[in-house]
């Protein structure tokens, strides 16, 4: 199980990112995929999911700013960012749970910042 998280950067408040997770090894297009974010000195936050039939779930300070997709023909995943805040700054994490096994990526920086 490979995930590659790519679009990670540093923004002014109010901006907007799209991040990106390229997976591989496993069956994309039947599993649950899901973002998380760990802020400094802080743990492992969930962010949104993905299920295999295109359902989502936001956690709440996230409903209405940040949107997750997913392109089965590309096995990525993304993550649109809008509105963003400095409480947003972060390194996000791709993951998904295979059996009783979590994998995620190396993750990538947000930083929110004027």
């Amino acid at each position: 199980v490979q995930l590659v998280e790519s679009g990670g950067g540093l923004v002014q408040p109010g901006g907007s990112l799209r991040l990106s997770c390229a997976a591989s090894g496993f069956t994309f297009r039947i599993s649950t995929m899901s973002w998380a974010r760990q802020a400094p000195g802080k743990g492992l936050e969930w962010v949104a999911d993905i299920y295999s039939d295109g359902r989502t779930l936001y956690a709440d300070s996230m409903k209405g700013r940040f949107t997750i997709s997913r392109d089965n023909a590309k096995n990525t995943v993304y993550l649109q960012m809008n509105s963003l805040k400095p409480e947003d700054t972060a390194v996000y994490y791709c993951r998904t749970k295979i059996l009783f096994s979590t994998f995620r990526g190396q993750g990538t920086q947000v930083t929110v910042s004027s």
